[in-house]
């Protein structure tokens, strides 16, 4: 699964923006399903990572592209220096990518980012001091806890990939 999401341009075209490229992880670890526990027919439950931010939202483990490093090698140092969790397996074939424009310090910004998504028997979490919270959370109430559409967009992409597998 390759996506790419569009992002919607400032509508003033003199204004040129800092680009930007982050990498980042949809982690999930998998248990056995109990009858009231899933939203499928699946025999597992997936149980996903959803990290809360200082600035009060909640979203997936990510961070900016370092020198001499591929995507994936940005991906899983961001997933360790946040969490501490180093076992993490990709899942073959899947990759997102989405960008979107932001304001910091009066100057805009446009940041590409792709997303992996990640398996792990890991469940203990050592955040960093970029976090000041985090929840293993199944499908549907990840879904509540995201504050974004596009993390929102992103797990629903991950999940119906995971089912479907």
């Amino acid at each position: 699964m390759y996506i790419t999401t569009p992002a919607r341009r400032p509508k003033n075209p003199r204004i040129k923006p800092i680009q930007e490229k982050s990498c980042g992880i949809i982690l999930f670890r998998e248990e056995a399903s109990t009858s009231e526990d899933t939203h499928t027919n699946s025999k597992s439950t997936h149980y996903y990572l959803v990290l809360h931010y200082p600035g009060g939202h909640w979203d997936f483990a990510k961070g900016h592209v370092e020198a001499n490093e591929n995507e994936e090698m940005t991906a899983l140092r961001e997933m360790r220096e946040e969490t501490g969790i180093f076992k993490v397996t990709f899942m073959k074939n899947f990759r997102v990518a989405m960008d979107y424009f932001y304001r910091r310090d009066r100057r805009l910004y446009h940041k590409d980012v792709i997303y992996f998504l990640g398996k792990t028997s890991e469940q203990k979490v050592k955040l960093s001091h970029e976090h000041q919270g985090y929840a293993w959370l199944t499908y549907a109430d990840a879904m509540k806890q995201l504050t974004f559409e596009n993390a929102k967009s992103l797990l629903k992409k991950a999940e119906k990939f995971l089912v479907e597998k």
